[in-house]
């Protein structure tokens, strides 16, 4: 608990791809949160720190968090 409230913790969906330079991701939940690099351990350092810094960024100016609405879900095909 962090000063008399506690945090609820969110799960937020990212989404990494390999592209032909290296590695983009990106929170669907979060738009404008997207991050580039060469290895795919990269972009995920880089995305754990930008959508912490957004959620930072949106609780200092007292905005409310968006909800997350994004969920995984795979197609197999023959």
């Amino acid at each position: 608990m962090l000063g008399g409230f506690a945090r609820i913790m969110k799960k937020y969906l990212i989404v990494i791809e390999e592209t032909g330079s290296g590695y983009t991701a990106y929170s669907p939940d979060l738009p404008g949160c997207v991050v580039t690099g060469w290895t795919r351990g990269e972009v995920e350092q880089k995305i754990r720190h930008s959508v912490a810094l957004q959620i930072q960024s949106l609780r200092q100016c007292g905005e409310v968090l968006p909800e997350p609405h994004s969920f995984p879900s795979y197609i197999e095909l023959p």
